[in-house]
C-alpha cells in the first residue's frame, strides 16, 4: 500500500498509534531491566552475606563514636584556668581510642605463676668444679633465678583394687563365727570399672572442651588406656539418668520462678529417633535467667520439634517476662515478651552494601541507632531496676543556647523516638534492608518493652552466650545416636554451663557430684540435691574458680 496516497489526518493517526506502541514496548523493556536490575542487586547483597558469614569477622562488639555528632556521655570541655571561657581545641585526626574498660586485660605472667604450684630445679657446679685455679673450695654464696618454665605432663590412668577388710566374732555362748566388715562406698556404676573421676574427665574433654568420643578414644589408647567410645556413650548416658537429671530437673524448676528468662533454639540431629528420618532436623531449646539475677540456670531442652508448644510445655509455671529472638513460636507462650536489639542490629549490618559510601548507606544509620542504643544500656548497667527503669525513659529538655557539649545526652526513649521516625520517613527499599525493616517493623512492640522493665536486658545474649558452646561441640560430634544421648547432652550441657555461670569448675564439680550421688542412692533413692546445687555455699568455697 503507498503511503503517499493516504490522508494527513490518516497519516497522523498511524503515526501516534506506532509512537504509542513503541513507548509501551519502551517502558515495558525499561520495567523490565528495573526488575532485572533489582534482581541483581539482591542476588549481590545476598552473595555479600554469604561471603561475610563464611570468611568475615564473627564478632558484634561496636563502640558508638560519631565524629559527625556529639558522642554519647561525652565529658563537657576542660576550662582553662585564666579563663571562664573554654579554650579552642585543635582537633587531629588521630586513630580513635578504644576506652580502657572496652580492651581485654593482657594477664601477666605473675597471674599465671601465682595460680601454680612451684617446685625448684637448681642447676649447681659438678664436684670436680667446685675448686678455683689454686686448688681451694669455691665458697656458696646463693642461688640466682634464671627462668621459670611451665611443664606439663600427659593425663595418667591407674587401677585402685578396693578390699575391705574383714574381722571374725565368735559368739562365746553357740560358738557361732560371722565377719564384720566396714561400711562400703558405692559402686557408680554396678558390675563397671568406671569412676567419678574417669567418667567426669570423659563428660567435660566432650561438653566442655569440645572433645568427641572417637578422638578421645584415639587420645586415651595413645596413653596406654584402651577404652571404646561405645562404652564411654554408655557411662555418659548411664550417669546422666541415674545422678544428674536429678539436679537437671531441679534448675527446671527453679529457673520458671525467676523473673526474667531468655530463650533460644538450635537444631540438632538425632539418627534413630522413632517415626522420623536420620535427615529430620530436631530441635535443643536453651533457657537462661538473667544477667541481674540472684542464681544463674542454664536449661537445655531436646525436643523433636520446633513448635512453639515445647517452648509453652517447658515454661507453663513462668509467670515472668520471656527475651527472645522474632520467631513467632514465642508467641504461644502466654507471658510478657521483650525482643533483642542484638537480632536487629544483625539486620542491618547484614545489609550494609559493600562500597565505598557504605558507611553513610540507610542500613549504616540503621546500625548507628542500634550501637547508640547499646552504648546507652552500658552507662546504666550498674544502677539498679527502677535508676535504669526510669533512665531510660526520662525526657530531657536541651538548650539551644548551651553547646551541644552541656545538654544532656539521649535516654533510650528518645533514641527510640528518633529511630521509628527515621524508619517511618523510609522511602521504597528492597534486599535486605527491607528485612531489616520489616523486621524492625514486626517487632516494634516487642522491641519497646525493656522501657517499662528495668530487671531486663535489651538482648538476648545472654542465652546466645550459654548456646554458643553447644554450637561449637556440635561441630566435632555432628550427631545423636539416639534419643537418650541427646536428652543426656541436654541435662550434661544444662550443668556445665551452670557451673561456669556460676563460676565454679565444672569438672571437679560433676566429680564431687558423681561421687556423693552415687552413695546417696544407694541408702536414700528419693535424696535430695539443694546442696549440690553451684551457688550454694559449700560449692563456692570448694569449687569456685579464682
Amino acid at each position: 500500500m503507498d503511503v503517499s496516497l493516504l490522508s494527513d489526518e490518516l497519516k497522523a493517526v498511524i503515526e501516534e498509534l506506532v509512537k504509542a506502541e513503541f513507548e509501551k514496548q519502551l517502558s515495558a523493556k525499561d520495567s523490565l531491566i528495573a526488575q532485572q536490575q533489582e534482581e541483581i542487586a539482591y542476588l549481590n547483597q545476598q552473595i555479600e552475606w554469604f561471603r561475610k558469614s563464611f570468611f568475615g569477622s564473627k564478632s558484634e562488639k561496636t563502640i558508638y563514636i560519631d565524629p559527625a555528632q556529639k558522642t554519647l556521655f561525652s565529658p563537657k570541655p576542660e576550662v582553662n584556668s585564666l579563663s571562664d571561657a573554654p579554650t579552642k581545641q585543635v582537633i587531629e585526626e588521630k586513630p580513635v581510642h578504644v576506652p580502657a574498660h572496652d580492651r581485654k586485660a593482657k594477664r601477666s605472667r605473675k597471674e599465671i605463676y601465682d595460680k601454680l604450684p612451684h617446685e625448684e630445679e637448681i642447676i649447681d657446679l659438678a664436684e670436680s668444679e667446685r675448686f678455683d685455679a689454686n686448688g681451694r673450695p669455691l665458697v656458696r654464696v646463693g642461688k640466682v633465678l634464671l627462668r621459670t618454665e611451665v611443664r606439663s605432663e600427659p593425663a595418667k590412668h591407674w587401677c585402685v583394687d578396693i578390699y575391705v577388710t574383714q574381722y571374725k566374732a565368735v559368739d562365746i555362748q553357740s560358738e557361732v563365727c560371722h565377719f564384720v566388715n566396714p561400711a562400703v562406698p558405692a559402686p557408680l556404676i554396678e558390675h563397671s570399672f568406671a569412676s567419678a573421676s574417669t567418667v567426669s574427665l570423659i563428660i567435660c574433654n566432650k561438653y566442655f572442651a569440645g572433645l568427641p568420643l572417637y578422638r578421645q578414644e584415639q587420645i586415651f589408647k595413645q596413653q596406654g588406656f584402651p577404652l571404646s567410645r561405645t562404652v564411654m556413650a554408655n557411662w555418659v548416658i548411664t550417669v546422666s539418668e541415674l545422678y544428674l537429671e536429678r539436679i537437671y530437673l531441679r534448675l527446671c524448676k527453679l529457673i520458671v520462678q525467676q523473673p526474667v528468662i531468655h530463650a533460644d533454639e538450635t537444631p540438632v540431629q538425632v539418627l534413630k529417633e522413632p517415626g522420623r528420618g536420620a535427615q529430620q532436623k530436631s530441635y535443643m531449646w536453651v533457657y537462661a535467667t538473667s544477667k541481674r539475677a540472684k542464681i544463674q540456670i542454664r536449661c537445655f531442652s531436646y525436643e523433636n520439634s520446633r513448635s512453639g508448644e515445647r517452648a509453652n510445655r517447658f515454661l507453663k509455671d513462668f509467670n515472668g517476662i520471656l527475651i527472645s529472638d522474632g520467631y513467632s513460636g514465642y508467641l504461644k507462650v502466654g507471658v510478657i515478651r521483650a525482643g533483642c536489639w542484638a537480632h536487629m542490629r544483625r539486620k542491618w549490618a547484614e545489609a550494609i552494601p559493600k562500597s565505598i559510601s557504605s558507611e553513610n548507606s540507610t542500613a549504616a544509620i540503621g546500625l548507628k541507632y542500634c550501637t547508640q542504643l547499646f552504648e546507652f544500656e552500658r552507662h546504666i548497667e550498674e544502677l539498679s531496676d527502677d535508676e535504669r527503669a526510669f533512665e531510660r525513659q526520662k525526657i530531657h529538655i536541651n538548650n539551644e543556647n548551651k553547646p551541644d557539649s552541656e545538654n544532656e545526652s539521649p535516654s533510650a526513649k528518645e533514641i527510640l523516638q528518633e529511630y521509628w521516625k527515621w524508619i517511618g520517613a523510609l522511602g521504597t527499599i528492597t534486599g535486605k534492608l527491607s528485612t531489616a525493616v520489616k523486621y524492625a517493623l514486626n517487632q516494634k512492640q516487642y522491641l519497646e518493652t525493656f522501657l517499662q522493665h528495668g530487671n531486663i536486658e535489651i538482648s538476648n545474649n545472654q542465652v546466645e552466650n550459654a548456646i554458643r558452646p553447644f554450637v561449637v561441640g556440635r561441630k566435632g560430634w555432628l550427631f545423636s545416636d539416639t534419643p537418650k544421648g541427646a536428652r543426656a547432652s541436654a541435662v550434661i550441657y544444662s550443668l556445665i554451663e551452670t557451673a561456669k555461670a556460676n563460676n565454679i569448675r565444672p569438672s571437679e564439680w560433676l566429680e564431687h557430684i558423681l561421687l556423693v550421688s552415687s552413695d546417696r542412692f544407694a541408702h536414700v533413692p528419693n535424696y535430695t540435691v539443694d546442696d549440690l546445687l553451684p551457688w550454694t555455699d559449700e560449692m563456692q568455697t570448694k569449687f569456685r574458680l579464682n
